[in-house]
């Protein structure tokens, strides 16, 4: 039995005030479940689940599927973009704490293979 992963990240959630939040995270993939698949469960409840192949494209250039765009900020962040009917929220990560959670992934799972 493969087992499951769950790493943390601190996260920026953008907005126009002065202030940022930061908010923690939990980055999980489930390989029995949906092998393919990565979900971010944020402290408000809500959890997104998309390929863990956008996340992994996203970080070194832009990548939309669908609702979720993530693309590099710079050398050190990486933007994911969750897109709903009542608007977008814009979360900024260090982009080693996403690296680090894909390592973990294919530690416990290898990406699949185009034949």
């Amino acid at each position: 039995m493969t087992a499951a992963v769950e790493d943390h990240a601190r996260a920026r959630i953008v907005t126009d005030a002065p202030q940022f939040r930061s908010v923690r995270v939990a980055l999980r993939y489930e390989p029995v479940e949906n092998p393919d698949a990565v979900s971010f469960a944020f402290p408000s409840g809500r959890d997104w689940t998309f390929p863990r192949a956008l996340l992994e494209t996203g970080l070194r250039s832009p990548a939309r599927l669908g609702d979720i765009e993530v693309w590099p900020c710079g050398r050190v962040q990486t933007i994911v973009e969750f897109h709903t009917p009542d608007g977008v929220a814009v979360v900024q990560f260090d982009t080693t704490s996403l690296i680090r959670f894909l390592r973990h992934t294919y530690a416990v799972a290898a990406p699949a293979t185009t034949a």
